[in-house]
Order: C-alpha cells, then structure tokens, then sequence
C-alpha cells in the first residue's frame, strides 16, 4: 500500500461548495434586501476568491476577509448593505449544506475500508462542523482537523505539524494529500514535503512553481494511486 494515509480537503473536493455557495448567496442577498442574480454571484466570488488567497497567504485573518469580501462586493455595487448581516446568513446556510462532489461518497466508503481518512480545511469551524455532521462521509472520516482550531491554516507548516501530531503513525512518506486548492492544498504539501494529488475536475492550466506529483479529474482514480 502505497499511501495508507490520505489527508482531503473538504470544500469542492469532498464537498460540492460551488453548489453550496449558491443557495448560501442567495441566502445573504435576501438578508440584505438584494435580487440574487448569476452575475452578482459571479461579481461577489471574485471577492471572495481574492479575500480567500488574502487568507492563505496570511495577509489577513479569517475574520477580517469574511466580512471585507461583503464589504468589496458591496461597495462595487454602490449599495448601503450591512457586510455582517450577509455574512451571517451566508455562514448559516452553509452550515446546512453537504452536498457531496461527485463519487466522494463512493470513494470514501471504498478506501475507508483499507485506508486512514482525515479532513484537511480552512473553513470555519462552525460551517465545517455542521455541514460533516449532516454529511454522507462522515462515518469514513477519522477526524476533521479545522484551521480555527489547529490555530494555523494551510498552506503553513505549523498547521501541518497540528496534523501530524494528532494522527498516530502518519510521517511523510506514507500519505497523501488530496485537493482541489493549489494555493492551500498543493503549495501545503511542497512546504511539507508531502505528495501530493490535485484533483482538477475543472481541467485547469497545470501550475508553473508547484510541484504536483498527480492530477485527476474523477476522484474514482484514487484508487489506481493509493
């Protein structure tokens, strides 16, 4: 067995968060008196994923860009919008919503059987935790190591130092991190030095300066690597 430990990441990896963030936009344009829209979700995730890269090159906490990408967003559109309000209907409604990406469910009911499963994240803890205790994968699941409550996130050697010192027998030749995020997941196990899989259903460019030591677009190839 090549890779008895597998470290995923949870949101578009395990989780389906693109699905999730629609029904949770939606939630914040309803607290805030706006008509949801394509575009404004498109307008508003370019915010975000700015607020996100923000956060894991920690040049801001994880409480400044939640409410600074509302704030962002609003402020583009003009609008006299409570930033906090939005948030906080956004985070409830993610809290509820586990959908799972395709297969996950399969694959980790299939590698559980031979293999140690963790949940690698950067949420926040309250959302993570709600949306895994609603989740098919949670019983495949050995533990969900949340940056909030490691006190470090990923792409950081400490948060991964979190990791290793709560899972017993895990070193770096023996597991695998899986993930979609190049900038948490992927940079996280280079600073590591761990292996590494990017799971890129999305067929994106392959990154210069990264090193990727396997890419997939079904995470059903899983089974061919580990």
């Amino acid at each position: 067995m090549r890779y008895p430990y597998l470290l995923f990441d949870a949101d578009n990896t395990l989780f389906d968060f693109d699905r999730a963030v629609r029904y949770a936009f939606d939630a914040s344009c309803r607290a805030v008196g706006l008509q949801s829209s394509d575009e404004l979700l498109r307008r508003y995730s370019a915010h975000n994923d700015a607020c996100w890269l923000m956060f894991d090159r920690g040049e801001a906490s994880k409480e400044f860009i939640l409410i600074d990408r509302f704030r962002r967003f609003f402020a583009e559109l003009g609008v006299d919008a409570d930033p906090e309000a939005a948030n906080r209907a956004h985070l409830e409604t993610l809290a509820v919503c586990s959908f799972p990406t395709a297969h996950s469910v399969e694959v980790c009911r299939t590698l559980a059987r031979t293999h140690r499963l963790f949940l690698i994240t950067n949420a926040v803890a309250s959302v993570q935790r709600g949306r895994l205790a609603r989740a098919e994968i949670k019983p495949y699941l050995e533990a969900a190591f949340i940056s909030e409550e490691a006190g470090a996130q990923k792409p950081t050697a400490a948060y991964f130092d979190y990791v290793f010192a709560h899972v017993d027998g895990i070193t770096r030749e023996n597991c695998l991190v899986v993930g979609d995020s190049l900038s948490s997941d992927i940079r996280g196990a280079n600073n590591y030095g761990l292996a590494c899989c990017w799971y890129n259903p999305k067929r994106l460019p392959n990154p210069e300066g990264l090193r990727v030591d396997y890419e997939i677009t079904d995470l059903r190839a899983l089974y061919d690597i580990v």
